[in-house]
């Protein structure tokens, strides 16, 4: 059953669908083709946002979509009620997959681990009711920021850090901001609760520019307590945010994973890279993260030379 069919974990689909450049990358017709296999009457009641129904012929097996267009899409993700394993033989959402596969899908086809139950829970504000999308409505469909340690750490446009349904979606209590811009939803000395019952501040500025001549490896340390001091597991979440999100927050975003996961540099830059794809940390930035894992292991494990980075 499993030939040309992935499992996708529900933070990596919700990465999927937050993806946006100058545009957000659901407006491009040949990104995502995203079907829900449940039941007409339970699709019609909530759905993730752009799903279509995967339609049926009369006896109830599955049908490719009328311009579904397999061959050049960039993702093909499918989803039921609940699928979590491969082996699954009641799966619609695998009998689905299965049928686009056969179809002439060259890339794999992916269904969501846990389906509409899991995503649902994990992201409540991405269900929806609509059906139809038209062109200049997905030019302009809000996204959210991108998830680097699920259910607790993301890397935020500063635009998306100052949207006050965003922060109450994904529970946001504190922002590092990496760039000249000023936090507007929280006071600047407002503090929450944190690791070990301690008051922490919610906001931390790090004024510098995007030129990758400005010293940021002197505050990682900081940066790295202060996001440390707010990971108490209650649920809420902290933002890494700069002006467009591709670079200063990305930055930090490195240094903190390399540091928190003892991993390579070079692990923690791939792990970004699938969190937020237009990622362009400057040369500059590279070097200082180079030090940082240099700091952390003793040595430096990556080569920053590579043409990668």
């Amino acid at each position: 059953m499993s030939k040309g069919i992935l499992l996708l974990e529900c933070p990596e689909f919700y990465n999927i669908l937050n993806q946006a450049g100058k545009y957000p990358r659901l407006s491009d017709p040949n990104y995502l083709l995203l079907l829900d296999t449940r039941q007409r009457h339970d699709y019609s009641e909530s759905h993730i946002i752009t799903a279509k129904f995967a339609p049926r012929n009369d006896i109830g097996a599955f049908l490719v979509p009328y311009e579904a267009e397999l061959q050049t899409k960039e993702h093909v993700v499918i989803y039921d009620s609940n699928t979590f394993s491969l082996k699954d033989k009641n799966s619609t959402a695998l009998s689905c997959a299965k049928l686009m596969w056969d179809m002439g899908r060259k890339n794999p086809v992916k269904v969501i681990k846990g389906g509409y139950e899991d995503f649902s829970r994990l992201y409540p504000f991405l269900r929806t009711q609509k059906i139809i999308y038209m062109t200049r409505e997905l030019d302009v469909i809000n996204t959210y920021p991108v998830e680097v340690i699920p259910g607790f750490l993301y890397l935020s446009t500063f635009q998306q850090s100052q949207d006050k349904k965003i922060i109450k979606d994904l529970k946001v209590k504190a922002n590092v901001i990496v760039a000249k811009e000023t936090d507007k939803i929280f006071a600047p000395e407002s503090t929450t609760l944190g690791k070990g019952e301690k008051r922490v501040k919610q906001i931390l500025n790090l004024p510098v520019d995007d030129s990758g001549k400005e010293d940021i490896y002197s505050q990682l340390t900081d940066v790295v307590n202060f996001i440390d001091d707010h990971d108490n597991k209650d649920g809420r979440t902290v933002l890494l945010t700069s002006t467009l999100g591709i670079s200063r927050s990305v930055t930090v975003a490195i240094a903190y994973y390399i540091w928190n996961k003892k991993v390579s540099l070079k692990d923690a830059y791939n792990h970004l890279k699938k969190c937020r794809e237009n990622m362009q940390p400057t040369r500059g930035f590279i070097e200082q993260l180079s030090s940082w894992e240099e700091k952390i292991f003793g040595s430096k494990v990556t080569d920053i030379t590579e043409p990668e980075y």
